[in-house]
């Protein structure tokens, strides 16, 4: 099946079949999918913190609006962004960067420079609606490769952060939870199953300019 084949396949599951489980090896598929996700600057201002705990699940359904794909789902992957964004992550990318590619510092000083300053100049806001942005950039990229991958998968904004960052005891490591994305298998009744994909006709959403 094509890219577009399985773009056309995927849908935001309103019902997961509880029985289904994710292997190990899909479950690392989208690890690494995550972690090679394009970013800003290549900074991957992210995590990933991957729930399967079914207890933890049953806590934080009642934090999402009593969705029933929290529970359901397999697995819940919740996009994360730092807490307080601090010049540390840019020494610390620039040291990976000497490390896997033996870049000198003549090379990498002028543009490390430049993005300390970026960062010094916004604000911790600025810095969180930035990431952000990067958390949404993850999402479709997670969304993608589970349709290639005939996983099934619902994005959701609805849900409570400051209760999933406790629950998830974000805290301790300098995260807020921004997107949440359950994964799994589709349950054989889910009413959106069979449903045609409702899209705007191709020529309509787009511009050419040749």
């Amino acid at each position: 099946m094509n890219i577009i084949e399985s773009l056309k396949w995927r849908y935001a599951v309103k019902k997961f079949d509880s029985e289904k489980k994710l292997s190990e090896t899909q479950i690392n598929t989208l690890k690494e999918a995550f972690n090679l996700t394009a970013t800003s600057y290549g900074l991957q201002p992210i995590k990933l913190v991957i729930v399967e705990n079914k207890e933890i699940k049953k806590e934080l359904v009642t934090h999402s609006f009593n969705q029933s794909q929290i529970i359901d789902a397999s697995h819940v992957l919740v996009i994360c962004v730092p807490k307080n964004y601090t010049i540390t992550e840019i020494d610390n990318y620039f040291s990976l960067v000497k490390k896997l590619r033996n870049t000198s510092d003549e090379i990498i000083n002028p543009y490390k420079e430049f993005l300390l300053a970026d960062i010094k100049n916004k604000t911790q806001e600025e810095l969180f609606i930035w990431n952000k942005n990067q958390a949404y950039i993850a999402l479709g990229n997670l969304m993608t490769v589970c349709a290639v991958e005939k996983i099934d998968a619902c994005p959701m904004e609805g849900f409570i952060p400051q209760k999933y960052d406790e629950i998830l005891e974000l805290n301790k490591h300098n995260l807020k939870s921004v997107l949440v994305l359950p994964v799994g298998y589709r349950a054989g009744d889910c009413y959106m199953k069979d449903l045609s994909k409702v899209r705007k006709d191709t020529q309509e959403i787009t511009i050419e300019i040749k």
